[in-house]
């Protein structure tokens, strides 16, 4: 937010962050996968791994950086605009549309790059 370079540079530094400290975490507490794009997404088995654990290590790598958990309710979770729902031997996903969406989309005759007006149709 704020400067044009501000989430260039955030990204590097979370980066950084993730290379030289959180793997360490993810590697100590048995986690079978992390997602990152603009939240983090980490899948590991609740018989395993003290999720609460990780939690407050992550929070100790960087005192600036807060983390939070959320937990899948009837195993089911949002993750940016996808509901993803775990069954017995599968996962299927859906569209999420938070509470306060308001279903506008980029008008077809506006400046914006042709992509962006698209990725409402896709």
């Amino acid at each position: 937010m704020g400067a044009p370079t501000s989430s260039i540079l955030s990204e590097i530094y979370l980066q950084y962050v993730e290379h030289t400290a959180i793997d360490e975490v993810l590697i100590r507490s048995n986690i079978l996968g992390y997602f990152r794009y603009v939240d983090i997404l980490v899948a590991y088995n609740d018989s395993i791994t003290d999720i609460e654990e990780v939690l407050s290590s992550f929070n100790n790598l960087v005192p600036t950086m807060k983390f939070t958990v959320e937990n899948e309710i009837d195993n089911t979770i949002n993750f940016l605009d996808i509901t993803i729902q775990k069954g017995n031997e599968n996962l299927s996903f859906d569209i999420y549309r938070k509470p306060t969406t308001t279903h506008t989309i980029i008008p077809g005759d506006s400046c914006h790059p042709l992509e962006h007006k698209h990725a409402a149709i896709r």
